[in-house]
């Protein structure tokens, strides 16, 4: 159990844990899990965070794309966004980088999904640790996070 799986099961969300041999030499994790599970890199998400404003937050898109912050800080808001310092990141979610979930963080901060999760019946998130991924639908996701969608992710 790590604390996004603990989130979930609290939470009673339907959800299911795939495992898979994680590669330390791997250059993008969201990449690998995609190619390891057989999934299009369209339906797997990476966790981001980044500073809005002074604000940690934190940014859900596909593995496939990238994270546009100029998108991310309008969509809560904000003015100005640039890529959190990975220790911080670590620090404030309680995850290593490669492993952050949006599930189950040590403090609760404002999060963005993008806005193309919704158009899958299920999406994968890192399930809090490298070579484990929880598979949900978007809808919860969102709703355990306390989410707005926006398209906040480019290809």
């Amino acid at each position: 159990m790590t604390p996004a799986t603990t989130a979930l099961t609290a939470a009673s969300v339907p959800f299911t844990v795939h495992d898979y041999a994680h590669d330390p030499r791997s250059e993008s994790y969201g990449e690998e899990a995609a190619a390891a599970l057989g999934i299009a890199p369209g339906r797997v998400f990476k966790t981001l965070l980044a500073d809005v404003d002074g604000a940690l937050t934190v940014a859900v898109v596909p593995v496939s794309g990238q994270l546009d912050l100029k998108a991310l800080a309008r969509a809560v808001g904000g003015r100005k966004a640039v890529m959190a310092d990975p220790r911080a990141a670590e620090r404030s979610t309680g995850y290593v980088v490669g492993g952050i979930s949006p599930l189950g963080q040590k403090r609760a901060h404002p999060t963005v999904v993008d806005a193309t999760a919704l158009d899958h019946p299920t999406v994968f998130v890192s399930a809090g640790r490298r070579g484990l991924e929880v598979e949900l639908a978007p809808d919860d996701l969102v709703h355990l996070t306390a989410a707005v969608t926006a398209p906040i992710g480019r290809s």
